[in-house]
């Protein structure tokens, strides 16, 4: 990994969010994103440095060669840059991203309720750490 490794920000706490991190590294077999939470000092620099509210963790981003995607595109960037059967999913770009975004915006919206939170961030193990910012 580089200094250019696309980085996934995403709400440390949501364990759906947790689970999509999780998915990520699985199938990541380039190894090249590194991952920050929302609530993570980092992650909060990041998003206040693109003029974004550091404390609303509603968005998974995707910085990429400098640029910041939200929401469904950011899913759907990764979904392509992860390869293979993956990235057949990015097709679903075709679909206006008013549309993609409000089916997102739900799920985000009721994701506590749906699938539960922690107390805490997650912690990586020691296989994983250099692939953390802080």
């Amino acid at each position: 990994m580089n200094s250019e490794s696309p980085i996934i920000l995403f709400d440390g706490i949501c364990n759906l969010c947790n689970g999509s991190v999780q998915f990520v590294i699985r199938h990541d077999k380039k190894k090249q994103f590194k991952f920050t939470s929302l609530q993570s000092v980092r992650g909060q620099q990041l998003t206040r440095s693109e003029g974004k509210d550091p404390t609303s963790h509603n968005s998974f981003i995707l910085i990429k060669s400098g640029n910041y995607y939200y929401r469904s595109t950011a899913a759907l960037k990764v979904l392509l840059m992860l390869g293979g059967i993956w990235r057949s999913f990015y097709l679903f770009i075709i679909i206006p991203r008013f549309i993609r975004d409000a089916v997102y915006n739900f799920i985000a919206q009721n994701r506590y309720r749906i699938f539960g939170k922690k107390n805490e961030c997650i912690l990586p193990n020691d296989e994983l750490r250099d692939r953390f910012l802080k």
